[in-house]
């Protein structure tokens, strides 16, 4: 008879001990030990035929990704969906996972392509209410299931024979093989290899919903993400309808591309020009408010900042912030305070970055300076300007890239000034006649220009 034992291992990092602790030596997190079983069974070594080829005898197939159906989508991938790939979607609840997923496997059975979708979390019954919703045509070529054991997975595979299986979730798939509860660590790392070894095995796309905790990571250990090929981020604000496509890791392409969607009655739309969506006519006489020039991806956007500065009352002055880290903010405040004396100490700081982003690149730090000085001052800007540039903490104007693919974003958006690291600005493209580059060294030279006139 196998000896039953039990082990300790932490929900997040997969750290695993003989006994209970309060806190985990590997992650530091509390209270995030788990019992767990060990069936104990007794094995006997399997010595399997095995051999190796010369690398100049694999053949490689140039085309072998085939499109999700969704272009942003494709776009994060690195070009669409490389069969025998495991695919890991995170994102908070109800952000449109499952709404996603259901899209692109509508997008696939149309082109005669059979999809496998795997649901632990809502009835058969429900996700045909969603199907009728979003007008799902190809119903004929979709098969659903509800059993959530990985062994039947196997047997379902080979009765229906998908290109494509979509699991949701893969914190609700367990093996029976294991006595822990679905979503712990020992059946994450079960489950996860197993149905890798079937997408490798039989040349299947596999997408994996997984759940996110309330930091933002995705739930359960870290060796998830390892073991899968792509994890996609879908992010953004419930009370926001656009939502954002981020790859944090791709083995078969870049990992800075981002896609952007619209959640609408229909379902999620494609957002192809975010420049139109993120920037806005305004009024002229509007206060604590730039236009920046980002670089997400592969791709620019002009995306409106907006400040506010109100005098603060007794306790302590608050800095707030939604679209950019709260930190940045509080650094861009202390460089305006040190290099120029603005008395920010004792003024409120907010700033919101339109349409619900999270931007992370540095060039974003001109427009967010010169959206809080507009607000202080309570003077507009000219609406015709685009800020681009980093600011460093000696009040240098740093350098950013991809310049030209910026400007000329800048042009077919109409507007006519940008304001510039002018280390940069002699090697500008001769083909933008249309907009003047005015370039800054240093934040006092950056503070003249925005305030001149």
């Amino acid at each position: 008879m196998a000896k039953l034992s039990s082990k300790y291992v932490c929900n997040s990092c997969g750290y695993e001990a003989l006994k209970w602790m309060g806190k985990c030596p590997g992650c530091g997190n509390w209270n995030s030990f788990i019992e767990e079983i060990i069936d104990r069974k007794e094995t006997r070594a399997i010595t399997k035929d095995s051999q190796a080829v010369p690398l100049d005898t694999v053949i490689s197939d140039d085309t072998f990704r085939f499109s999700s159906g969704i272009g942003e989508l494709d776009r994060v991938l690195g070009g669409g969906i490389v069969p025998g790939s495991l695919i890991l979607l995170g994102g908070d609840p109800g952000i449109g996972k499952s709404t996603l997923l259901l899209q692109v496997a509508d997008a696939i059975a149309r082109d005669g392509k059979r999809v496998l979708y795997v649901s632990g979390e809502e009835s058969l019954k429900q996700l045909k209410m969603r199907s009728l919703r979003l007008g799902i045509t190809a119903a004929q070529n979709i098969y659903l299931s509800a059993d959530q054991d990985i062994d039947a997975l196997e047997n379902l595979l080979l009765d229906i024979a998908p290109e494509v299986v979509i699991i949701d979730s893969i914190q609700t798939v367990f093996s029976s093989n294991i006595s822990s509860i679905p979503g712990s660590v020992s059946q994450l790392r079960e489950c996860t290899a197993r149905i890798m070894e079937y997408a490798k095995k039989s040349d299947r796309a596999f997408f994996l919903v997984g759940h996110v905790t309330k930091e933002g990571a995705l739930a359960g250990p870290k060796v998830l993400e390892h073991m899968v090929d792509v994890v996609v981020y879908f992010e953004g604000e419930k009370n926001f309808a656009f939502r954002l496509l981020r790859g944090v890791k791709n083995r078969f392409g870049s990992t800075d591309e981002i896609g952007l969607m619209e959640m609408s009655s229909q379902g999620l739309m494609e957002v192809t020009d975010p420049s139109y969506v993120f920037t806005t006519s305004g009024l002229d006489t509007a206060t604590g408010t730039a236009i920046a020039a980002s670089f997400e991806g592969s791709r620019p956007m002009l995306i409106e900042i907006q400040a506010l500065v109100a005098a603060s009352g007794p306790a302590y002055a608050r800095r707030m912030a939604s679209g950019i880290d709260q930190n940045r903010l509080s650094l861009i405040i202390a460089i305006l305070e040190k290099r120029r004396g603005y008395p920010l100490a004792s003024q409120d700081v907010y700033l919101k970055v339109t349409g619900g982003l999270f931007l992370k690149d540095p060039s974003v730090d001109l427009a967010i300076a010169a959206a809080i000085i507009s607000s202080f001052r309570d003077k507009p800007l000219p609406r015709d300007t685009v800020y681009v540039g980093e600011l460093s903490l000696s009040g240098q104007i740093r350098p950013v890239p991809f310049l030209e693919q910026r400007l000329k974003e800048i042009e077919r958006m109409g507007f006519k000034r940008v304001i510039l690291p002018e280390s940069i600005s002699g090697r500008l493209p001769n083909n933008l006649p249309g907009i003047e580059c005015l370039g800054v060294k240093t934040i006092d030279d950056f503070i003249e220009r925005i305030t001149e006139g």
